[in-house]
């Protein structure tokens, strides 16, 4: 099975080594020198990874093969992809790969289908489910342990506790402020 690992971003500096948006939690396997990855396009590559070290707080990487800017250029939004063992599994309790989650039946805690999960979509803050709804329209459920209360892979499904108006329509208004359409706090029409 193939995993994206990572994205190729720009370049840096002159001797063909490239920033990377890493997608996985396990970097220091995936990504390590003399790793060889696939890649999407596949035109890129197989690409063989030489070395790679941090710079403020961003990975580095230099491919075999590539030696200057313009090489490493090349290769930005290229996406870099792992072969894995299917049956392997993150090294945290509470962690899961992409492919465990996709396909999983979202349930709220009192058994209400939501949908069926079609895509993690991994944001720099956090990761977020898709999910298609029974209608065709989708929802976006954010992966924090506060919403999704249990992952079921042998049940396929994922449990959550959706805050007023993630999957519905009935959120609750915050604030009284601009609650009655007028712009006031008070609702009599004057900010005085």
């Amino acid at each position: 099975m193939q995993l994206v690992v990572a994205r190729i971003g720009r370049a840096h500096g002159i001797k063909g080594e490239v920033t990377v948006e890493v997608r996985t939690d396990e970097p220091e396997l995936r990504l390590g020198p003399g790793t060889v990855l696939a890649t999407d396009p596949a035109s890129a590559g197989p690409l063989t990874i030489a070395t790679g070290r941090v710079h403020s707080g961003r990975l580095l990487l230099r491919f075999e093969g590539v030696h200057d800017r313009t090489g490493a250029e090349a290769l930005r939004n290229t996406l870099l992809i792992a072969d894995v063992d299917p049956e392997e599994l993150p090294e945290g309790e509470d962690e899961y790969y992409d492919h465990q989650l996709i396909d999983l039946d979202v349930v709220t805690e009192d058994g209400e289908p939501v949908g069926r999960i079609t895509e993690i979509s991994h944001l720099p803050t956090q990761d977020l489910f898709v999910v298609e709804r029974p209608d065709g329209t989708e929802v976006f459920v954010p992966f924090v342990e506060e919403i999704v209360t249990e992952i079921d892979l042998e049940e396929q499904r994922a449990v959550i506790d959706p805050p007023p108006g993630l999957i519905d329509d009935r959120a609750e208004v915050a604030s009284s402020r601009d609650a009655d359409g007028t712009g006031d706090a008070d609702g009599t029409g004057d900010d005085a």
